[in-house]
């Protein structure tokens, strides 16, 4: 199929276009590759990647200017493109991406520095408050306890002595009768357990 001038140089500045864009995307890659440093094994299977993705793109915009016919023009326009970008794009476009990349990277770096100022600090300190005021509540408790166990011992010395004479009789009365328990072991524990407790809280056996 013939096609007219005007679309010949519509589909040479295409190829042009294309030309341009494949370069940008190789050196954008090729930045990226370097900056992140990707392992050198992944660097083959990104070139065929690229080089994939790029005929896949320039048959697509070739079919949409002239119906994917391959004529003189097309290599050339596109060999035009990669020269202009090459001669006249390349430094700029490399360095926008290393600035890019260098803004993003500042970025994310001031989000983690926020992040740890704003929540993982305030958190600590709240922790830390935590921690002294329960230690705080725990010796409040403890020394309070201490008080009331000093307040109470004297009624409890004086209940001891006013019901010893009646405890004397019912603990007469209960030993004969865990002794003859047949709970083997179990039962001779807990009379020795029981005579002990008395020991130690009336001063003499039973």
């Amino acid at each position: 199929m013939n096609l007219s001038l005007s679309e010949q140089w519509l589909t040479m500045s295409l190829m042009l276009l294309s030309g341009i864009g494949m370069g940008v995307v190789f050196d954008g890659y090729r930045v990226v590759s370097h900056e992140l440093r990707f392992a050198k094994w992944t660097l083959p299977v990104l070139d065929l990647l690229y080089w994939a993705a790029a005929t896949l793109v320039v048959f697509q915009v070739l079919s949409a200017g002239n119906n994917g016919e391959v004529r003189a023009y097309v290599f050339l326009g596109l060999a035009l493109g990669v020269i202009v970008y090459f001669l006249l794009l390349s430094r700029a476009v490399i360095a926008t991406v290393r600035w890019t990349i260098g803004a993003v990277r500042y970025l994310i770096g001031l989000f983690i520095r926020m992040f740890h100022i704003f929540i993982i600090r305030p958190l600590l300190v709240l922790y830390k408050l935590c921690k002294v005021l329960i230690g705080f509540l725990l010796a409040l408790t403890i020394f309070c306890y201490k008080i009331v166990i000093q307040l109470i011992r004297p009624f409890w010395l004086l209940a001891r002595w006013m019901f010893r004479p009646l405890l004397r009789p019912l603990m007469k009365w209960l030993m004969p009768i865990v002794a003859r328990w047949r709970l083997g072991e179990k039962g001779a524990n807990l009379a020795s357990k029981t005579a002990a407790w008395w020991k130690r809280t009336f001063g003499r056996k039973p």
